[in-house]
C-alpha cells in the first residue's frame, strides 16, 4: 500500500488511468464534502460491496483522517487487490493543502 500526501494524489489524479477514490466514511460526511469523482462506500460495507471495485485498476481509499482508509486498503490488499493507496491525513488535509474552499468537520 502507498500512502499519498494531498498533493501527491492531486498530481496523480491529471495523469493517465487514474485511481478510483474510494471515500469510506459515512453518508453523511460524504454529503458534508467529498473529493470530486469519489465513489462511497462507507467502511461498514465494503466487505459486502467489494464486488463493485475492479482488482487490478489502482484504488486510494479516503476517510476523514487516513486511520478507517488505511485499515481499508489493507483489507483490499489483502482480498488481492493489486495496487491500493491511502490518502494520508484524510479530506481534512486535502482540504488544507488542495482546497480550502471544501467545507469542513
Amino acid at each position: 500500500m502507498r500512502d499519498f500526501s494531498p498533493e501527491q494524489l492531486q498530481a496523480r489524479l491529471v495523469q493517465p488511468d487514474p485511481p478510483v477514490l474510494l471515500d469510506v466514511r459515512e453518508p453523511w460526511e460524504f454529503q458534508t464534502c467529498r473529493i470530486e469523482d469519489s465513489i462511497s462506500i462507507p467502511m461498514g460495507n465494503v466487505v459486502a460491496r467489494i464486488q463493485e471495485l475492479d482488482p487490478q485498476t489502482p484504488v486510494v481509499a479516503i476517510c476523514h483522517h487516513g486511520v478507517r482508509s488505511r485499515q481499508v486498503a489493507l483489507y483490499l490488499e489483502r482480498a488481492g487487490f493489486t495496487d491500493v493507496g491511502n490518502l494520508r491525513g484524510g479530506v481534512a488535509a486535502w482540504a488544507t493543502e488542495v482546497d480550502p474552499k471544501m467545507s469542513h468537520y
